[in-house]
């Protein structure tokens, strides 16, 4: 039996794809490569170059192989772009979940682990956030994969679906060794773009607002190493694997449950690097919440997952990355 891992040849995606090789799953990845990289992926691992929202193709990768559950990556995810390009997004993203799930009803593939956001909950009343938060997405992406969290619970009563939604934070760092690790078309995340100054590739680092109700004036995110995002989805695929009960949804946070601000993230990387890291102050981003750090104890109690790396380790994996590919992987060889 295979894992469809939708989405596999992005930056989340392709670090699981990793994982699941590496604990010996038959792995199968379906993406479009709008945002990601076939050159991410392993030479071994089977993939299929296509969109989710083709029901055509979906209907025949499911006919051809067998398929016993589903990893979700395959999103639009940028906050600022969604915010100019709304309705693209609920195509790309909420039509693609729809194709998607119908499919897994006609094949009788019921296990999805899916990659949500905590964009969905908006600015938090307070922090930490637990999966009890309203849910109040202050930007059509957040509001997207909320839409998309909302089909998997009525597919599930509807028809027998069990899905894990995982809501993560900022995700950072690279797999060990620097072989793959974050290169987005333009970058907009803040640990790949304050190493670009680091690596001379840009002049300073923009803080977008220094009047934010935080302690230094900052935002402030909790932050994730990728391969400990990872292991829990292979924990969560585990508990799909070993759970009774049809119809469910397990939605769990994820994060370190400590907030960094971005003052602190800069600092940190010039501890890191070795660099000064210049940075200029620029105006607030629309959608931006002020704080949001995770409360994970539920992921803790159900999946048996904390995060082990802490910032310094997450800065440092991404900065071996960079390093050793300052091109990303249009890197020459």
């Amino acid at each position: 039996m295979a894992v469809l891992v939708c989405g596999g040849a992005g930056y989340i995606g392709s670090h699981n794809v990793r994982a699941l090789q590496a604990r010996g799953e038959d792995v199968l990845v379906l993406d479009n490569l709008l945002t990601g990289h076939a050159a991410s992926l392993p030479d071994t691992v089977r993939f299929i170059h296509g969109d989710m929202r083709d029901t055509a193709l979906l209907d025949s990768v499911f006919s051809q192989y067998s398929i016993d559950a589903v990893l979700h990556f395959a999103a639009s995810s940028l906050v600022g772009e969604s915010m100019q390009r709304p309705l693209f997004y609920f195509n790309n993203n909420v039509q693609g979940m729809q194709a998607l799930l119908e499919t897994m009803q006609r094949h009788q593939v019921n296990s999805i682990v899916f990659s949500s956001t905590a964009a969905v909950y908006g600015e938090p009343d307070s922090v930490p956030i637990t999966e009890e938060a309203p849910l109040r997405p202050g930007n059509p992406y957040g509001d997207s994969k909320l839409m998309m969290e909302r089909m998997m619970h009525w597919a599930a009563q509807a028809h027998g679906m069990r899905a894990v939604i995982l809501r993560y934070f900022n995700v950072g760092g690279a797999l060990p060794g620097g072989a793959i690790g974050e290169d987005h078309r333009p970058e907009s995340h803040l640990i790949p773009l304050i190493l670009q100054v680091a690596l001379g590739k840009r002049p300073h680092i923009t803080v977008y607002g220094d009047d934010w109700p935080t302690p230094d004036g900052t935002c402030i995110r909790d932050y994730l190493d990728v391969m400990d995002l990872a292991d829990a989805h292979m924990r969560a695929l585990d508990w799909l694997r070993t759970s009774s009960e049809a119809g469910r949804c397990l939605i769990c946070n994820l994060g370190n449950g400590q907030g960094f601000s971005v003052r602190q993230m800069i600092e940190a990387a010039r501890a890191v690097t070795g660099h000064a890291i210049p940075a200029q102050t620029g105006s607030r981003r629309a959608g931006d919440p002020a704080q949001l750090v995770a409360s994970a104890e539920r992921a803790k109690k159900i999946l048996g997952w904390t995060a082990r790396a802490d910032i310094t380790a997450i800065i440092a994996s991404a900065w071996a990355w960079h390093q050793s590919h300052p091109e990303g992987f249009a890197q020459k060889s």
